[in-house]
C-alpha cells in the first residue's frame, strides 16, 4: 500500500512540475510580413457629383396660349430652327388681320393728308399773287397760310400714325411667328413639361417647355469637394469615376474649372469642381451620380510600404522592454532617414533574424494600397512586419488558463 502511495506521489509531483513548466513557458511569437515593393502610387481626392450636359438650353415661349401640337418628345433629336411645338395661332392671326386693317387705314389717312397739303400749298401760292395785286386782303392771305400750316401738321400726324400701326402689325406678325416654338440649337430633348391642350402663360415669367442638351457626347460633372481637400485640386488634373449603372467600368475625365463660391450646407463648406467627360459611346446619362477620384499626386517607380506596417507595434513583455530602451539598438549608420532635432519621424519594424528591428523612415504620398518610402534604411524586397501572432501577454492573461495548444 505504501508503494502505491509513493508511486502516486511521484506521479503527482512529476505532473505538477510538468504543468508548471508548461504554463510558465515563453509564448511562441510569429510575425506576418510583407515585402517592400517598387511600383506606382497615385494619391487621390474622393468626391461625388452629378453628370450633366455641357450646354443645356431651356426652351420657353414668349406668348401665351394653348398648346395645339407637339412635334417632338423625350430623346428626340432636333436641329436648330426645327419646329418642336405650336400654340393655337387663331388669336394671333386675328391680331394680325386687325393690325393690317389699321395699317391700311393709316396709309389712306396719310394719302389724304398729302392731298390736303398739296391743295393748301396751291391755294397759298395763288393768294400770294392776289395779295401782291391787291385783289385780296391780308386776312384772306393769312387764312390760306394757316390752312397750309395745318395741312403740313396733319401730314406729320398721318405719318406718325402710319409708323405706329406698322409697328403694331410687325408685333402681331412676330407673335404669330412665336406661336410656333422652334429649337434654338442642335441637340436632344431630355425633358418635356407640356402636353397638347395645356395652356401656357408668359405674362410675368417665361415658362420652360422643353430642355434640350446640345451635345450628349460631351458631358460634365459638378463635383462637391470638401474644404479640407480643395487646396490639392488643380486645373487639368486627371480623374477617374464610376457610376452605379456600370459599377465594373471606370470612366476618365479632366478638371476644367474650380469655382471659388462656397456651398454651405449645415455648416459644412464645399466647393464645386467641374470635370469634363468624353461620352462618345453615350453610356452616361444626365443626372447620374458619379463617384469621382481626382488624381492629385503620382509617383512612378518608387518604393512602396503597406499601410499596415506603419500601424504595427510589437506586443509582449520582451518586445515592450526593447521599445523602452534607447534607440541605440539599430546601428546609427543604418538610419539615414531619421529626422534631426526633436522629431523622431516615422517607424516601421523589419524582420531580421526572426526579430523585429525598428527602422526610422520618412514617407511621401499614400493611398489605400501603399505608402511612398522617401527615406529610410530599407530596400526592395525587405520584409516588413505588419502583424504579430502570439506573444500578447495582455490577451493571454484574460484567456483560458490552458492557453492555446499551438
Amino acid at each position: 500500500m505504501k508503494k502505491v502511495l509513493v508511486i502516486l506521489a511521484v506521479v503527482v509531483l512529476v505532473a505538477a512540475v510538468a504543468g508548471f513548466a508548461f504554463f510558465k513557458r515563453k509564448p511562441e511569437v510569429t510575425y506576418k510580413t510583407a515585402r517592400v515593393e517598387r511600383g506606382t502610387i497615385i494619391s487621390t481626392v474622393s468626391a461625388t457629383g452629378n453628370l450633366s450636359a455641357v450646354i443645356t438650353v431651356q426652351v420657353g415661349t414668349q406668348v401665351s396660349g394653348t398648346i395645339q401640337k407637339l412635334y417632338v418628345d423625350y430623346n428626340s433629336r432636333v436641329k436648330k430652327g426645327q419646329s418642336i411645338a405650336e400654340i393655337d395661332p387663331a388669336l394671333f392671326r386675328a391680331s394680325v388681320e386687325q393690325a393690317q386693317g389699321n395699317y391700311l387705314n393709316a396709309e389712306a389717312n396719310l394719302m389724304k393728308a398729302k392731298v390736303t397739303l398739296v391743295d393748301a400749298e396751291r391755294t397759298l401760292k395763288r393768294n400770294n399773287k392776289l395779295l401782291a395785286d391787291g385783289i385780296i386782303s391780308q386776312g384772306d392771305y393769312d387764312t390760306a397760310d394757316t390752312a397750309y400750316q395745318s395741312a403740313r401738321a396733319a401730314l406729320k400726324a398721318a405719318e406718325g400714325s402710319l409708323a405706329q400701326t406698322r409697328g403694331t402689325l410687325m408685333q402681331a406678325r412676330t407673335n404669330l411667328n412665336y406661336s410656333i416654338i422652334r429649337s434654338p440649337v442642335d441637340g436632344v430633348v431630355i425633358s418635356r413639361a407640356v402636353d397638347v391642350g395645356q395652356t401656357v402663360a408668359a405674362s410675368f415669367q417665361t415658362p420652360t417647355l422643353f430642355t434640350i442638351a446640345q451635345d450628349l457626347t460631351k458631358m460634365q460633372i459638378e463635383v462637391s469637394v470638401d474644404e479640407a481637400d480643395i487646396s490639392r485640386i488643380m486645373l487639368d488634373q486627371n480623374t477617374t469615376f464610376t457610376v452605379d449603372s456600370y459599377p465594373e467600368q471606370s470612366f476618365r475625365g479632366k478638371v476644367v474649372q474650380i469655382r471659388s463660391a462656397p456651398v454651405i450646407n449645415q455648416n459644412v463648406v464645399t466647393y464645386v469642381v467641374v470635370v469634363n467627360v468624353d461620352n462618345t459611346d453615350l453610356k452616361l446619362k444626365p443626372g447620374m451620380t458619379a463617384n469621382v477620384a481626382v488624381e492629385v499626386a503620382r509617383r512612378d517607380d518608387c518604393l512602396k510600404l503597406p499601410p499596415a506596417a506603419l500601424r504595427f507595434r510589437p506586443k509582449g513583455v520582451g518586445e515592450e522592454a526593447k521599445e523602452k530602451r534607447p534607440q541605440a539598438q539599430p546601428e546609427p549608420g543604418k538610419v539615414p532617414g531619421a529626422r534631426k532635432g526633436g522629431d523622431k519621424g516615422q517607424r516601421v519594424y523589419a524582420l531580421r533574424e526572426n526579430k523585429p528591428v525598428p527602422v526610422q523612415i520618412k514617407t511621401g504620398i499614400a493611398n489605400n494600397t501603399g505608402i511612398e518610402l522617401v527615406e529610410g534604411a530599407l530596400k526592395e524586397g525587405d520584409e516588413i512586419i505588419i502583424e504579430q501572432i502570439g506573444g500578447d501577454s495582455k490577451k493571454k492573461a484574460g484567456g483560458s488558463p490552458m492557453g492555446r495548444p499551438f
